[in-house]
């Protein structure tokens, strides 16, 4: 499974010290970031099992950094088709 979080890292260092922890702490969980993008994504994928989302943010957050889950596309592009439809 693969999860996508929208983050505040910035730096390449932090974000590879962040990214040192994670595959310290969650040996099942391939991770990476994503800076050039406006959302500064940190993507992580399990090699067994679903992401532990709310204990991956609290990591980033013990950094000092923001995270927090970004919506799949697919459900994004479905709820703005439901708008448009309900208009």
């Amino acid at each position: 499974m693969i999860e996508v979080f929208k983050t505040n890292v910035t730096n390449k260092v932090d974000a590879a010290i962040i990214i040192a922890h994670i595959h310290q702490h969650f040996t099942s969980y391939v991770a990476n970031f994503d800076l050039q993008d406006c959302d500064h994504i940190l993507r992580i994928k399990s090699v067994n099992g679903r992401v532990k989302a709310t204990s991956l943010i609290k990591m980033v957050n013990g950094f000092g950094f923001h995270a927090e889950v970004l919506p799949e596309q697919n459900s994004l592009i479905t709820m703005t088709s439901e708008s448009l439809e309900n208009q």
